[in-house]
């Protein structure tokens, strides 16, 4: 029986979506964790490193899981490990916040940021396993319905943990509230994670001979990429609209400086950025399936463009609403198009190289924050609007040479 487009695999894929993102959105590096990372006293750089590093993965470390991977027949034990090493930092974050929070902001501080650095690391890895499994159970047409689904479920959980965050801060007082949230939502990882781990991978028989030295393969890599102007553009576009990152973490906390959010309004923002999301997937999984990735794009660009020119005369708080309204309908279009396009245009005994590829050099751009602070401290709020948005203009004009 072929193990490509079962049912099965489908399920336990989207269930993990959902359980993840439960999990995530309790530390939603947009909404929640900078106002987590303001309490403890952190300054705009550190909230602009800690938010992007929740996001970035380690660099390096992607290149060197392709490394490995490329040869591989299966993957999915080592995906296990990264698993465990995930709920094991994100359990210990919030065990860190219980002990060390009321007494040692300090301590409570480098627990959070240790244990985003691992559980982050743990992705770097992750990313090319996981990728290398879609690519392996999935044909690509099927696969970006079952992204489009994946994401309504991950949708559907996050409004589920945007609400229960809400009233967590709201009920009861922090930093205990912040240690119950990672704590509560590691274990409901554990839901989500153990499904995907036991999808029946098929054996990969189309593989690459390992290289001698990992400095070989970098080498190599890079010449793949001199020699694929395809793959050249799909990563420069890919990197320009990470330029939303510019102004992602300090959008929430200009709000919080005009109207001291309550939980329940903090849960609120977090719930209409998830429905924009939720909502945009119906489009994105039928423009998908229709090859139209390059149309996702144009519209995912459009979006940020709105939601940063909206942020810089942002007076009322339903403005703010329709800010993170608009996000979460681009981000899902982005990661659905670049997650589905760098599998399309990969070849298959190269496919954890290319994922790796993407991954590692658009990986700069989560940490975008972090010049965004700089911008932010030195020039002002609207200046770092207005660079973002030049940015995302030009990432806008490069899609158009996406095949």
């Amino acid at each position: 029986m072929s193990l490509i487009d079962q049912t099965s695999s489908r399920i336990k894929a989207v269930t993990h979506g959902f359980f993840l993102s439960i999990t995530t959105t309790i530390a939603e590096p947009s909404i929640v964790l900078p106002l987590i990372l303001h309490y403890f006293g952190a300054g705009s750089l550190t909230v602009g490193f800690l938010s992007s590093l929740l996001k970035g993965g380690a660099i390096i470390v992607q290149l060197f899981a392709a490394f490995g991977a490329q040869s591989y027949a299966r993957v999915m034990p080592y995906l296990r490990f990264v698993f465990a090493a995930r709920f094991l930092s994100w359990f210990g974050i919030g065990v860190g916040i219980y002990l060390f929070g009321p007494t040692r902001p300090d301590l409570a501080l480098w627990s959070i940021g240790v244990g985003l650095f691992i559980f982050s690391f743990a992705a770097g890895f992750g990313s090319v396993y996981f990728n290398e499994i879609l690519g392996k159970v999935f044909s690509h047409r099927y696969r970006g319905k079952v992204f489009a689904q994946r994401q309504i479920a991950a949708g559907l959980g996050a409004l589920i943990s945007g609400f229960s965050a809400g009233l967590i801060l709201e009920h009861y007082s922090p930093p205990q509230s912040f240690a119950y949230l990672f704590i509560l939502s590691a274990l409901i990882m554990l839901a989500g994670v153990i499904p995907y781990a036991l999808i029946e991978e098929p054996i990969k028989t189309n593989t690459k001979v390992k290289e001698e030295s990992f400095r070989l393969f970098i080498r190599n890599a890079l010449s793949l990429l001199r020699s694929d102007p395809q793959l050249r553009r799909q990563i420069r576009t890919y990197l320009a609209a990470y330029a939303h990152l510019f102004t992602l973490p300090f959008i929430i906390l200009d709000a919080e400086a005009k109207f001291s959010l309550s939980g329940i309004e903090v849960g609120s923002l977090l719930t209409l950025q998830i429905i924009g999301g939720i909502l945009s997937n119906f489009v994105w999984g039928r423009w998908a399936a229709r090859g139209q990735i390059r149309l996702i794009l144009y519209a995912s660009f459009v979006c940020y463009i709105l939601a940063n020119s909206g942020a810089m005369f942002a007076m009322e708080l339903w403005h703010y609403g329709m800010i993170f309204f608009l996000l979460g309908i681009g981000m899902d279009g982005m990661r659905l198009a670049f997650s589905n396009n760098i599998l399309i245009i990969a070849p298959e005994p190269l496919r954890p190289v290319y994922i790796a590829l993407q991954s590692n050099l658009t990986s700069i751009g989560l940490f975008f924050a972090v010049p965004g602070a700089l911008i932010l401290e030195y020039a002002g709020y609207t200046a770092l609007c207005s660079f973002t948005i030049i940015v995302l203009i030009v990432g806008m004009i490069s899609a158009r040479n996406l095949d």
